[in-house]
């Protein structure tokens, strides 16, 4: 038996390399760069085995089984009989996995902890292997057996232990049991060494040609015969030359450095000659040195000239443009106090006025009351006039008719109309009075109807008022929620996805330096009660950002478009250099001994926030007074403390010297600490609000009612009226019609003179009466008139001073604006101003030392080389060159008395040079013989590999004429496929069959003659073979047992264990023959748990088959 040796050709020790289970995505591909290797495949004259066969094997707790073991091996022939599920495979199985096998190698299972009986935590495997004779492993460590133990967890894990004869453990690495394998060339993962039932039927079932060359992706052909070891080392050697050539180009790589530095040293050498060359060189440069500084002071001296004259201009220019600023803060000043004067006077005119607006409403409303009422009367007067004119007339003209007429025939008729008439006038005159009490019920009407329509427009505007209130009270606890889970949110919905853009252009340089904001996310307050105020005093300020030059700003602002839709209002932007220091305004800060200023009411911890908070609103200048009246008393009733220019009210209230102005806000939105208390005081306000719409609506609708309900009764009177005017008008036209009768009898004058008579008196006083009400109506009109002129003046005049005082209020912010913005601007310009004259005094003391240094330098210069020398080069340039010079000559120096150390250094660098050059050269010639050496073993390879091949076939079909069948094996070795025909009886007879349409006893048999002609041609100390034949008939079974006793007789020095479910009974007897027979399996467990159902019952119905 051979064993395989690797050997490096750079390297004097010997390594062996690992198995192909660890190698297992090594090239597959049958290249035609394969190497060769040394194989030795013959018949061993022992007459028994003497190492590597299976004496024993014990199972405990594996699958399905408790307890198997131990079976004690022959060392030929073994057969394991018994029934289904007595645990022949139990066996098989142990043994792949006991001796490193895989899992998914066995086929009944993906894992090992599969095979862990269920119940128990554990499964162990004992296998002792045979170990005698000179090719024995470690005899003098393990003796005659090596007993192989394995320990499977129920996570899947195991380990071994590798224990002597004598049950001494020696090792517990698996490496040590790769190399006993590989010492006794076992292979458990080779299906010629073990081939289970399910392996033998999936390959010649196959449909695919190249799985009977590769099984389960193991080159079956191949490493039965181990080819696939050949291959493997002849990749390696190729392996090898790759490194090799990688050395040879190292070298090269190497060889040319190596020249370099003998170059270097030859050049050395050389050089000592020029030595005293180098120093006439090296004086030269020092004179050069010397007036070369001086030429760089004169450049700098002509720098700092320049400088100054540009400074000094850039100061006038500053000094110009502060005298600019100053005047336009002037007239920023001057136009605020004038609109601040303006809007005054109109404040305090439209509050003067409006106490007398309201009385001159209510009168004007009771001069229309009483002329109203005085009208009623007068027209009734009018009517009642009219009629006593008209019925005098009327009986004025019957009186002159009655006189004519001289026929006194008619009296009765005449005296009987003359009641009628009588009857009718008394008639109408009750229509008149309820015309005139209807009148009056008309008029009532009208009036309760204008007064509720008047009351429901007020209470209209009203509910509008309390409703817009609601809608800012809703949106902003709407962002108070937001800003429990975000505070950014407070000073918009857009904001932190505008710091997050912010930070995202930062890091990507868009900005010179970060900006700050909103400002009011970067305050604290030091006392909660202020929050209004100072929200009063900052305002859009809060929401502003701040940037350190324009650049910035329209980057900003640029970011700003894609957050804000146009015509929204976007925060401020604050340009200004940060500084990271703050001003100092202690010199015109405000002071008062109880009341702080903006600023110490603030914790602000950056710079930038606080000194532009100083810039644009002065916040060292304002106090913060938390009490209205103390607020009024400090800046009004006495002179205000120093500094301070206003001051702002715990309520927000603004309090200059000489005016008051209230906020219009009652709590502050952005610099509440409390969210929560300010979360329900906000829901409770709208809570109310809700509720105070809710009887608006209630008091709106009820006033609804009460004009519709005026106005039904209106028309119903309206209606009435017509009706008694209808009647009126008939019964004057009834009187008119009786009265224009003529009448041919006689009457009694007197008695329609006495008629006339009191129908005059009654005339006169209704129109004395009259004339007492229309002077009345006429009094109370010029009242009404003069009152009504006197609202509408007064009212027009406080809408004037309103109109008036709406954009003045702009002007004001504007200017008030204005007025930051030039200050800022002035103190913009007094820094600059300050921090260039330092700058400038800064360059003048310089030129006066640069003046000075020049001196001394040109003296040196003097002293060095008396005439001056023009320089080309700069004195950086030339120092260097002094230096390299000086080390230059040093070197020399200190190698100038041991010529003979630098003749060796030479010397030595060129033997060195030449030999690895040798070297270079000896391991290229080494390649080449190399690649003609394998080119010659891959074709031995080839060559080998056609023989195996050959005797593969011989042996096949040599052992199918036994039952005269005729077969067919066709290998390609390029394509790394083999098909295989078979035809049972005559072979003239028929074509040739694939194996898939053979019954199951010609393909057991077939079978079996595949896998006695690869065991013809393959080492292996065992041979395993399970149920090879559960689907032959007895025929076939004799035939093929036969064959497999008279294989196992020419080759005792191997040995054969063969499972199946027959009972051999008809076995001859013979020592080298030994039976071990399964005890049947316990009830309930005739199969085992793990293998699927789908598997068991075709293989039920492939015995089922004659």
């Amino acid at each position: 038996m051979a064993k395989r040796k690797e050997e490096n050709f750079f390297s004097p020790e010997n390594a062996k390399r690992p198995r192909q289970e660890e190698l297992e995505d090594f090239d597959k591909d049958g290249d035609e760069d394969e190497g060769t290797a040394s194989f030795a495949n013959g018949t061993s004259t022992l007459t028994a085995a003497e190492v590597g066969i299976i004496e024993s094997i014990q199972l405990r707790n594996f699958m399905c089984h408790s307890m198997l073991g131990p079976f004690k091996f022959g060392s030929n022939v073994n057969f394991v009989v018994g029934n289904n599920g007595s645990g022949k495979s139990a066996v098989l199985t142990a043994l792949i996995v006991g001796l490193g096998g895989k899992a998914v190698a066995t086929n009944r299972g993906s894992s090992l902890k599969g095979f862990v009986k269920d119940g128990q935590n554990s499964a162990d495997i004992s296998i002792t292997l045979r170990n005698r004779g000179d090719d024995a492993y470690k005899a003098h460590v393990y003796g005659n057996s090596i007993i192989v133990q394995q320990h499977i967890s129920m996570d899947g894990s195991r380990s071994y232990k590798l224990k002597s004869e004598t049950g001494t453990v020696v090792s517990t690495r698996k490496e040590e049991l790769i190399a006993i394998l590989d010492h006794f060339n076992i292979q458990v993962d080779n299906p010629v060494s073990v081939l289970t039932q399910e392996m033998s039927k999936q390959f010649l079932q196959s449909k695919n040609e190249g799985d009977k060359y590769k099984v389960r992706s193991t080159k079956f052909f191949m490493k039965a015969t181990q080819l696939e070891q050949m291959k493997e080392d002849y990749s390696y050697i190729m392996e090898t030359k790759e490194r090799t050539k990688e050395q040879i180009n190292q070298g090269e790589e190497r060889l040319t450095e190596l020249k370099r530095q003998c170059l270097e040293k030859e050049e050395r050498f050389q050089s000592i000659a020029g030595l005293s060359t180098m120093k006439t060189n090296l004086e030269y440069l020092k004179h050069e040195m010397a007036w070369a500084v001086v030429n760089e002071i004169e450049k700098q001296l002509n720098a700092i000239r320049d400088n100054i004259r540009i400074g000094e201009d850039r100061a006038a220019r500053l000094d110009r443009k502060m005298e600019e600023q100053q005047v336009r803060l002037n007239e920023a000043e001057k136009k605020y106090k004038d609109i601040q004067d303006k809007l005054e006077k109109i404040s305090q005119e439209t509050d003067a006025r409006t106490p007398e607006c309201l009385a001159l409403k209510a009168d004007v409303t009771a001069r229309k009351r009483a002329y109203n009422e005085a009208e009623v009367l007068y027209n009734r007067s009018l009517n009642e006039y009219k009629a006593l004119r008209k019925d005098d007339e009327q009986l004025c003209k019957r009186i002159e008719e009655l006189k004519k007429s001289t026929d006194q025939s008619l009296e009765p008729e005449r005296l009987e109309r003359q009641k009628k008439i009588s009857w009718l006038k008394e008639k109408v005159k009750v229509l008149q009075d309820q015309e005139g009490s209807v009148n009056q019920e008309i008029e009532q009407f009208q009036q309760a109807i204008e007064k509720d329509k008047e009351e429901h427009t007020r209470i209209k505007r009203e509910e509008l008022d309390v409703r817009h209130t609601l809608n800012y009270n809703q949106r902003q606890l709407k962002e108070l929620k937001d800003s429990k889970t975000d505070r950014l949110k407070r000073f918009g919905p857009n904001v932190p996805a505008l710091l997050e853009a912010i930070d995202d252009a930062y890091r990507r340089g868009r900005f010179t330096c970060k900006p700050v904001g909103p400002l009011g996310a970067c305050i604290h307050l030091r006392d909660p009660e202020l929050a209004l105020a100072i929200e009063s005093c900052l305002k859009g300020l809060l929401q502003a950002y701040c940037c350190h030059n324009h650049a910035d700003e329209r980057v900003l602002q640029a970011l700003m478009k894609k957050f804000y839709s146009p015509g929204t209002s976007r925060p401020q932007i604050i340009v200004s250099e940060f500084r990271n220091e703050m001003y100092d305004v202690r010199h015109k800060a405000a002071y008062h001994p109880e009341f702080p200023t903006v600023l110490k009411a603030l914790e602000i911890d950056n710079a930038v926030v606080a000194n532009s908070l100083i810039d644009m609103r002065g916040i060292e200048t304002v106090l913060l007074i938390k009490n209205n009246s103390v607020a009024r008393a400090v800046m009004q009733s006495q002179k205000p403390p120093k500094n301070c220019r206003e001051a702002f009210t715990a309520d927000g209230d603004q309090v200059f010297e000489e005016r008051y102005y209230s906020s219009e806000h009652t709590r502050p939105k952005f610099l509440s600490r409390d969210v929560d208390s300010e979360i329900s005081d906000l829901e409770n306000e709208v809570e109310n609000k809700k509720a105070q719409i809710s009887n608006l609506q209630q008091h709106l609708s009820a006033l609804e009612k009460d004009i519709k309900r005026n106005e039904e009764f209106l028309r119903r009177c309206q209606l009435h009226y017509k009706e008694l005017k209808v009647k009126i008008r008939k019964t004057i036209s009834e009187i008119r019609e009786l009265e224009n009768i003529e009448e041919h009898q006689s009457v009694d004058i007197a008695t329609l003179e006495d008629e006339a008579q009191e129908n005059k008196i009654k005339m006169k006083m209704v129109e004395k009466n009259m004339e007492q009400h229309k002077e009345n109506m006429e009094y109370l009109k010029s009242l009404k008139i003069e009152a009504e002129n006197k609202y509408d003046t007064i009212k027009l005049k406080i809408n004037q001073l309103s109109e008036l005082a709406d954009p003045l209020k702009d002007e004001l912010n504007l200017a008030d604006s204005e007025v930051d913005n030039q200050k800022r601007g002035k103190r913009h310009y007094e820094e600059k101003q300050k921090e260039h004259l330092d700058t400038l005094n800064k360059k003048r003391r310089e030129l006066d030392m640069k003046e000075k240094e020049l001196e001394e330098k040109m003296s040196q210069a003097r002293q060095i080389c008396p005439e001056r020398i023009e320089v080309k080069k700069s004195a950086s340039i030339l120092d260097k060159e002094i230096n390299r010079l000086r080390q230059k000559i040093q070197a020399e120096h200190a190698s100038h008395g041991d010529r003979e150390e630098i003749m060796r250094q030479y010397q030595e660098a060129r033997e060195t040079y030449l030999d690895l050059d040798n070297k270079v050269r000896t391991l290229k010639r080494f390649i080449k013989l190399l690649e003609e050496i394998m080119t010659h073993r891959y074709k031995t390879y080839q060559q080998f590999r056609r023989c195996l091949t050959l005797r593969c076939k011989l042996y096949f079909d040599n052992l199918l004429s036994q039952r005269a069948y005729c077969g067919k094996m066709n290998f390609d070795h390029k394509n790394e496929t083999l098909s295989i025909s078979v035809q049972p009886g005559e072979g003239n007879r028929a074509a040739f069959n694939d194996m898939r349409a053979l019954s199951g006893g010609e393909r057991s048999f077939s079978t079996v003659c595949f896998i006695l002609s690869l065991w013809s041609i393959a080492e292996s100390p065992f041979r395993c073979l399970d149920e090879f034949d559960v689907y032959m008939d007895m025929v076939n079974r004799r035939i093929a047992m036969d064959m497999i006793l008279k294989m196992a007789d020419s080759q005792r020095f191997r040995q054969f264990i063969l499972l199946t479910p027959q009972s051999m009974s008809s076995l001859p007897s013979s020592k080298l023959i030994r039976i071990l027979r399964m005890s049947d399996p316990e009830r309930g467990q005739s199969t085992l748990p793990f293998r699927p159902v789908a598997q068991e019952e075709e293989e039920d119905r492939s015995r089922s088959v004659p």
